[in-house]
């Protein structure tokens, strides 16, 4: 019984010995250049916009949202329930329904609700 076990113990390390290790090439690290969108812009609407930029500029530039599909208003409130919820975004509540009424007048349509994406 062992030596069968010693046979092949020893044909392992023979193997493992005698085999070279692959060699690979150092990766050559690239410098890149990404030109991003202007990002400091506010939404415009002077104070019908503070809620939607006091709460929603940490993560999305305005450029971004206000390029949107325009959505019913039921679609935006899901919209801005599930930041909230879902993503965990950090907006206050009293200023909830300022946002959804920022987004359903300058994004807005008349159609009924559909699925957020």
């Amino acid at each position: 019984m062992r030596k069968p076990i010693t046979a092949i113990i020893c044909l392992t390390t023979t193997l493992l010995v005698s085999t070279p290790a692959w060699v690979q090439e150092q990766p050559q690290i690239k410098s890149t250049t990404v030109d991003l969108p202007p990002g400091d812009s506010l939404f415009p609407g002077g104070k019908e916009a503070n809620a939607i930029n006091n709460n929603c500029l940490a993560c999305h530039s305005a450029d971004m949202v206000l390029n949107q599909a325009a959505l019913p208003r039921t679609t935006w409130e899901a919209v801005v329930r599930k930041m909230i919820n879902i993503y965990r975004a950090p907006v206050d509540d009293a200023d909830v329904p300022a946002i959804i009424d920022y987004l359903a007048k300058t994004k807005g349509t008349n159609e009924q609700s559909r699925a957020p994406r």
